[in-house]
């Protein structure tokens, strides 16, 4: 069965996109990373929230604008919203209930991972208790605001158990399991 990765770039100060969504800065982080290269050919289906679908784009003005992982990705998307377009989208489904998205993203996923991108749809999964597992890339840059990697008012203490750190010129790769 198809296991539950979250996975994001994150600012050294929490943030994964900036104000408004803004997603721009991290244009000037990405490069290669063995790490995330080896994790495109194990995803078997995302999860995307709608904020995330909908949203600025790094890639935006370029080729690969809109593609999932600059274009290194295609399979089936899962996007959970309450307001579908009225217009279908090659490629996407989209889903109005968390266990109804996330049963046809494990189907499709198969045996591989369901990538899921989005920090509200990650909470989400989170507190669903369907969350196995984190890949965080921290970059050398502080946002100061944004949307936060995980963000809970009023807090809580989620265990989490470090299965391997790894690294790049442009980033800090940790990879982790949700403790149960």
């Amino acid at each position: 069965m198809a296991k539950v990765l979250y996975s994001a770039t994150m600012s050294l100060d929490g943030f994964i996109a900036g104000p408004g969504g803004d997603m721009s800065w991290l244009v000037e982080h990405l490069g290669p990373n063995p790490t995330v290269d080896e994790l495109v050919g194990r995803i078997g289906a995302l999860l995307v929230g709608n904020r995330t679908f909908r949203g600025d784009d790094p890639y935006r003005g370029t080729p690969e604008e809109g593609k999932p992982f600059g274009g290194a990705w295609t399979g089936p998307q899962f996007v959970l919203t309450h307001h579908a377009p009225d217009t279908p989208v090659p490629g996407v489904t989209f889903v109005d209930r968390l266990d109804s998205g996330l049963a046809a993203a494990r189907a499709a996923a198969g045996d591989k991972y369901v990538n899921v991108l989005g920090a509200s749809v990650a909470r989400q999964c989170l507190d669903a208790g369907e969350l196995d597992e984190i890949l965080v890339l921290v970059v050398p840059v502080m946002l100061g605001d944004g949307v936060r990697l995980f963000d809970r008012p009023g807090g809580t203490n989620v265990k989490l158990e470090r299965l391997g750190v790894t690294h790049t010129p442009q980033v800090t790769n940790l990879w982790l399991r949700v403790a149960r």
